[in-house]
């Protein structure tokens, strides 16, 4: 016979956290789909309703928890569940060559071009030539 055994908060990967957001999210875990209000997270914790809701915002903001709106005895409040982490793989690929071909690498004036400067990338003839030339090619490709 075998036992699942759940990971804990920092093996699933919420590493980062204070003490307190992490004890907040064992909490949360541990009801499972059924969730938590959040008052009552707040007095597991040892909360005010201030410290509380700038805990629950914090976790919002990471995307670590999902607050759907509840009524709980004739009160409006907030449930807090377990944000599901889906965890993807990105695969970028980037050929060198590709971007070798943009002419702001061989440029003289690289150092010194940014944004409203004198060098300027909007304003630069080189590099509006050949972002046309791309779009002109694109164009043509998506045509055929």
């Amino acid at each position: 016979m075998s036992t699942a055994i759940e990971p804990s908060i920092e093996d699933v990967g919420y590493r980062g956290l204070d003490e307190l957001e992490a004890r907040a999210l064992e909490i949360i875990k541990s009801r499972g789909n059924e969730g938590i209000y959040q008052h009552e997270l707040w007095k597991a914790l040892g909360l005010d309703s201030r410290e509380g809701s700038r805990l629950t915002l914090r976790l919002l903001k990471k995307g670590l928890i999902v607050r759907e709106p509840a009524v709980h005895r004739g009160r409006r409040t907030y449930k807090l569940y377990l944000a599901k982490q889906v965890k993807q793989q990105v695969r970028l690929e980037v050929r060198i060559g590709n971007a070798l071909e943009i002419p702001c690498f061989t440029c003289k004036n690289l150092e010194k071009c940014h944004s409203g400067g004198f060098f300027d990338p909007i304003n630069c003839p080189m590099f509006g030539a050949w972002l046309n030339t791309k779009i002109r090619m694109l164009r043509r490709a998506m045509q055929s």
